[in-house]
């Protein structure tokens, strides 16, 4: 190659470079891109009324953000920082950016108090379900934090307005504290076999063990007997309180509760019934509710043979508990119910009479409950 066709190579690589570097400096001014392990963050322009660059536009709202929460973080589908804490620090840095909207997904508790301390500041909450999102999830097959909260950012449409449900509340605890009864009733039944014949614990008995007042009692003086005693009396005290706790709370519950809900107008139904149950309008189909409360047959086919395995059990056990207590103590009440004892009592025996029963209540109280129609026997 020749000196004059050197230097005009050489000069061309100079303007290449020289040309490359304008467009270098013209990303840098005008945009920037942030990677790191806490997420891949969209390019930020600088605002028009000052040259510094931000994670959000200092003189306009950024409109909808997604978040998606964790026990301890909460992850946003925008922002310089996308990950934040799960407390009142991180929610103050994600107001900064101003959202007029926030869609996130009700995990649980960890969702609550986000939610609710968003809505209090004036910025609109929507809650997109669970069923939902996953869905959407399985088509796109990816599963990231940070994919997830940018999903939910493209979910307005699909998201519902979050309401902080006090009734949801006191529910929760009522079902709570009558676990904690069940676990204390089988530890002192189990108790007073150990040292007696009699198991039983009525309200009487209950009050005298409690106070340590044996005098009444049969017991069996063996070694262990002195040590079973006291265990007798913690647990029949704590089980007094437990229940009077269930009582406080039982009439909270039914405070919470109008007396023109719809589901007062099905015999045998109070307001306690009515607030366990809570709002079905999220299930399209009375079968949709019926295998939430797991009480769903299950049934077996193959060729001509078909065996019933009873009921599926997977759905809401407290609700399945209700609706059977309901319909063992209340079936007589109700035109509907009765109709279907009589009809099927000569074919269904003891507790599968009882399981049909509890199905067609659940039914009932949907269609009453998704309708927003009282009762009417048909």
């Amino acid at each position: 190659m020749g000196l004059v066709e050197g230097n005009a190579y050489i000069g061309l690589l100079v303007e290449e470079s020289n040309t490359l570097l304008d467009w270098g400096n013209m990303v840098e001014r005008e945009t920037e891109a942030k990677s790191s392990g806490r997420g891949v963050t969209n390019p930020y322009h600088r605002t028009e009324h000052c040259d510094k660059i931000h994670a959000y536009r200092c003189d306009k709202e950024v409109g909808v953000i997604g978040i998606d929460i964790s026990k301890e973080h909460l992850i946003t589908s925008r922002g310089r920082v996308r990950r934040y804490e799960n407390s009142k620090k991180g929610y103050e840095e994600i107001l900064k950016m101003k959202p007029c909207t926030i869609v996130l997904e009700p995990t649980g508790v960890y969702a609550i108090k986000p939610s609710q301390y968003f809505k209090e500041r004036g910025v609109r909450v929507l809650q997109v379900s669970p069923n939902v999102l996953s869905r959407e999830k399985e088509f796109r097959g990816k599963k990231t934090d940070f994919y997830d909260a940018e999903k939910l950012e493209n979910m307005v449409d699909k998201a519902k307005e979050y309401d902080y449900n006090p009734l949801k509340e006191l529910v929760t605890l009522y079902l709570f504290l009558k676990d904690i009864e069940t676990k204390y009733k089988n530890r002192l039944k189990r108790a007073l076999f150990l040292v007696s014949d009699n198991d039983k614990v009525s309200k009487d008995r209950l009050e005298k063990l409690a106070k340590g007042d044996f005098t009444r009692e049969e017991l069996y003086q063996l070694e262990y007997t002195p040590i079973v005693l006291e265990e007798i009396k913690i647990l029949a005290k704590n089980l007094l309180e437990i229940q009077e706790r269930l009582k406080e709370v039982r009439r909270m519950i039914e405070g919470q509760v109008p007396q023109d809900h719809v589901l007062l107008t099905i015999p045998g139904v109070g307001r306690l019934a009515a607030g366990i149950v809570g709002d079905v309008k999220r299930f399209p189909k009375p079968e949709s509710f019926v295998a939430y409360c797991g009480l769903d047959p299950v049934v077996e086919r193959s060729g001509r043979a078909v065996i019933s395995r009873g009921i599926s059990k997977r759905g809401n056990k407290y609700l399945r508990s209700l609706f059977y207590f309901l319909a063992v103590r209340n079936y007589s009440r109700n035109p509907t119910l009765l109709k279907f004892y009589e009809t099927h009592k000569d074919r269904l025996k003891g507790r599968k009479l009882y399981v049909a029963l509890a199905r067609k209540l659940a039914r009932v109280v949907w269609s009453v409950w998704y309708n927003n129609k009282p009762y009417e026997p048909k």
